[in-house]
C-alpha cells in the first residue's frame, strides 16, 4: 500500500466540484486506490 499522489486525489476532488457530480448527494466516495473494494 501507499498513500495516494496529489494528482490522483485531485481528480476525485475535481469531479465532485464539477457539474458532472450534481446528481450525487449523501454519498461517500472512497479515494483509496481500491483498498476498500
Amino acid at each position: 500500500g501507499r498513500y495516494g499522489r496529489t494528482e490522483e486525489v485531485a481528480g476525485a476532488v475535481a469531479f465532485l466540484a464539477g457539474p458532472d457530480a450534481t446528481y450525487i448527494t449523501g454519498a461517500t466516495l472512497n479515494v483509496d486506490g481500491g483498498w476498500n473494494a
